[in-house]
């Protein structure tokens, strides 16, 4: 064992995830005079925007706001070209954060993290990684991202397949060409509906396998002129507290109407505005989306009426009209999606009552009828929130498995801390806004807590912090009260897991709003950090 001990890198704390949560967890830590690694699989830094490089991919955040705020000159020195920030652009403002706060000499990248456990005796966690190399640290720290582990369904025969095949969270780093190509795409969530839109404009024919028609609202994306940057730029500090006090960290506020109380007419005239100003704006128009079902339901016709008028074959359009809750599952942007299905080289399948019944090695059999592909797309997501925590092999106090203590749905205090688990934290994780959340505003609110709290337990020598049973069943009871009384549990989406066989049904980011998630934050760390356990 003292061998063993003796091959250990000895660090202060390591970060497992060199995406933008990862590299400002490095930057705050680094302030504290603390020795750190970032280890990351990835050979190169940015999390879900290294692995995300399918055509069209594209953040649904404005991105004057989808950026880091913590560094004044960052900001101001920092030009974006577009609304929305495409793949590229985001890769490259990564690697420029990088650069510009010399965070390249801890990370460690091509290095995927295998297991972590937890020493009770040294009050340390041993990590460990694929390729053998250890590391001994008083904190540990998961930056592994909420959208960062690839879904890869298991149909029968896809190993099979003879052609091509791509997974829109796992693409290949060199430009696909599908120029003369037989497409074939599964799934038709942001995704797929991003990749889509544009292998239509090269494919010489594009099938679309779908399961559930999704609710596509029009991004509108353009370029973003020089005078309205500068314009952005000279309020920052107002702009982003302002975006701070509202339920998502977005820039936008939601209207404090209910859809309800106006006409008909009216609504739909509210709905036309928010429609218009593009993107996630649309479900802020009214207060009660997410509450009412009469209220859902003007959105929801608005949205299949805009189909019906794009859409030319009666069949098409029938099957691309949604029917659940909108907003229930992720509300997707697109950029004349609902147009790409007007092309002649563009079909629609429904996979809705057969499934996928098998892939062949010359296409893919649904409802007995097999179409032939020379290239398969898998838009299926990803297992979302918990699936790339779950792949390290987690082990806390006394040997428990996180995977056992998560059986039933992950459990933790404020989405931060797992009782039974000492100074191992998570950012973005099951239990906190996420994935309901503008991420850089929210990976900055849980990176600061996170680094406030070591901060805290070092100045007082402090060895360990561990969340309080009764904390965490208060947490996960409170969020799944909250969550209970939205329409959010009316449809099977992926923030249930519902798209991983096998996973636990729990809502599981919380759905209290920012404003609400960052209040109970600071008030535990007034009272002391109240509801975990500090062993000095």
């Amino acid at each position: 064992m003292a061998e063993d001990k003796k091959s250990e890198q000895t660090l202060d704390a390591l970060i497992v995830g060199a995406g933008f949560a990862g590299m400002y967890m490095l930057y705050k830590l680094r302030g504290l005079g603390l020795s750190v690694r970032v280890v990351d699989a990835a050979s190169g830094v940015g999390g879900t925007w290294y692995w995300n490089r399918y055509p069209g991919a594209r953040c649904d955040v404005d991105s004057m706001f989808y950026s880091y705020s913590f560094d004044e000159a960052l900001e101001q020195q920092w030009e974006w070209t577009e609304r929305y920030p495409a793949q590229p652009e985001i890769l490259e403002y990564a690697n420029h954060v990088a650069g510009r706060f010399d965070l390249w000499p801890d990370i460690q990248l091509e290095t995927r993290a295998a297991s972590a456990h937890y020493d009770d005796g040294d009050a340390r966690w041993r990590i460990e990684t694929e390729s053998g190399e250890a590391f001994s640290a008083q904190f540990c720290i998961l930056a592994t991202g909420c959208l960062s582990s690839a879904n890869k369904p298991d149909f029968e025969g896809l190993d099979d397949f003879a052609g091509r095949q791509f997974h829109t969270g796992h693409w290949p780093h060199e430009p696909v060409d599908f120029t003369g190509r037989r497409v074939g795409v599964i799934g038709t969530g942001s995704s797929g509906v991003q990749a889509i839109q544009e292998i239509a404009k090269q494919a010489e024919h594009l099938t679309v396998f779908q399961r559930t028609a999704s609710y596509v609202v029009e991004a509108f994306n353009r370029p973003l002129t020089t005078e309205e940057q500068l314009e952005t730029k000279a309020q920052y500090a107002e702009l982003r507290a302002a975006a701070k006090s509202t339920f998502g960290g977005f820039s936008m506020s939601a209207n404090d109407v209910s859809a309800l109380s106006v006409s008909e007419e009216e609504c739909r005239r509210g709905l036309q505005e928010g429609w218009d100003n593009g993107g996630i704006a649309f479900l802020a128009s009214y207060n009660d989306f997410g509450l009412s079902e009469e209220a859902n339901l003007r959105a929801q016709e608005f949205v299949r009426d805009k189909i019906r008028e794009v859409v030319k074959d009666p069949e098409t359009m029938e099957k691309l009209l949604p029917h659940h809750i909108i907003g229930c599952k992720r509300l997707c942007l697109g950029t004349h999606y609902y147009e790409t299905y007007n092309r002649p080289n563009v079909s629609l399948v429904s996979v809705a009552e057969n499934g996928v019944e098998r892939i062949t090695p010359t296409g893919l059999v649904t409802g007995g009828v097999e179409y032939p592909l020379d290239d398969l797309v898998l838009a299926t997501g990803f297992d979302a929130m918990t699936g790339s925590i779950s792949r390290i092999d987690i082990r806390g106090r006394a040997g428990m498995e996180l995977k056992t203590a998560w059986a039933a749905g992950p459990r933790n205090y404020l989405g931060l801390m797992t009782n039974g688990f000492p100074n191992l934290f998570t950012i973005t994780g099951p239990g906190s806004p996420s994935v309901l959340s503008n991420m850089m505003p929210t990976i900055e609110q849980h990176v600061e807590w996170v680094s406030d709290c070591i901060a805290y337990l070092r100045d007082r020598n402090v060895r360990e912090i561990d969340a309080k049973l009764d904390a965490q069943d208060a947490w996960v009871e409170h969020g799944n009260e909250i969550a209970s009384k939205t329409l959010r549990y009316s449809c099977s989406s992926w923030y249930l897991g519902a798209n991983v066989p096998g996973k636990p049904r729990v809502f599981m980011p919380y759905i209290g709003g920012m404003p609400a998630y960052r209040e109970k934050c600071d008030a535990v760390v007034a009272a002391g950090y109240e509801g975990f356990a500090l062993t000095g």
